[in-house]
């Protein structure tokens, strides 16, 4: 029997391709706010019984769509569905997974807790940015990974000149995996955090000169990492004409700002954010829906 599909506000776009992968028809659910700013749904009966999907990103407000799925996991528990299985392809506070100095949570821990307590027989995330928090789920953890999805769109535009490039450490082994699939060299930057949403490039291994440049990474949130990469490259003799390809376009702050200075070509981004229309910059939407389709299938 088909699963039932319930998508929670914040992924409606990835709701949509899942239904239609699957070839089933989403389920609503009423969702309503009280006066006080407190969250009401409700979820039909027709969940008994069943296996229950609940589609979510904990994109900003991470906090409020955590609370939204899991009230979303209780009500289908209480009516009585036979297995619910969790579908978050980004997994908000997944960059607090260690603590940096005394007197810090440990976010990531915190959110993994929190998962486990919505009875979830399984939960899928996209591209985490720690595989390391895969350790702290009491419930079963499916980490998929979307970079054959984002090379089979990429293929088409990439030439002779195209060098995959990570903008800092923590990127090396996905700029490498890209590589290795669109059968192109790599390079990486080194970069040094100053803050939030400020750092500085301090090194480059690799050539690029005269290359058109694919700069890779998990997420893209303020574009800050981005920028300081582009001047590095810029300074290193590259082409102006640069691809970003990321799994989550959060594009939150001066994101938006930022990339629009640059000599940005496409923004290659999966929907595990929900898509933003009217971007200054060319954008092109990879869904996720044939991987998580091809998971959830038994």
């Amino acid at each position: 029997m088909d699963p039932i599909l319930i998508t929670g506000t914040a992924s409606p776009h990835l709701g949509r391709e899942l239904a239609r992968a699957l070839g089933v028809a989403p389920t609503d659910c009423h969702f309503e706010r009280f006066p006080d700013g407190e969250m009401h749904l409700e979820v039909p009966t027709s969940v008994r019984g069943r296996t229950v999907v609940l589609v979510q990103s904990l994109t900003p407000p991470a906090g409020e769509h955590l609370l939204e799925l899991l009230l979303m996991a209780d009500a289908c528990w209480r009516a009585g569905a036979a297995r619910l299985e969790a579908v978050v392809p980004y997994l908000g506070y997944a960059r607090q997974d260690r603590r940096a100095k005394p007197g810090e949570p440990l976010g990531g821990r915190l959110v993994a807790d929190m998962l486990t307590q919505g009875r979830f027989s399984r939960v899928m995330v996209v591209d985490l940015h720690s595989p390391a928090l895969e350790g702290c789920f009491g419930a079963p953890l499916e980490h998929l990974t979307a970079l054959p999805l984002l090379a089979d769109a990429l293929r088409p535009t990439v030439t002779d000149t195209s060098v995959v490039v990570a903008p800092d450490l923590g990127a090396v082994k996905r700029a490498e995996a890209l590589a290795r699939l669109l059968g192109r060299p790599w390079a990486v930057i080194h970069k040094v955090r100053l803050s939030g949403d400020e750092v500085h490039a301090s090194g480059l291994m690799g050539e690029v000169r005269g290359k058109r440049p694919i700069l890779v990474d998990d997420m893209v949130s303020t574009g800050g990492t981005l920028v300081a990469a582009a001047g590095t490259l810029r300074e290193a003799g590259c082409a102006d004409d640069l691809t970003v390809v990321t799994t989550h376009a959060l594009l939150v702050g001066p994101a938006l700002e930022r990339l629009k200075a640059l000599p940005l070509g496409n923004l290659v981004a999966t929907d595990s954010v929900e898509p933003a229309s009217g971007l200054p910059f060319p954008h092109h939407v990879v869904t996720l829906a044939p991987l998580v389709a091809r998971a959830l299938r038994p």
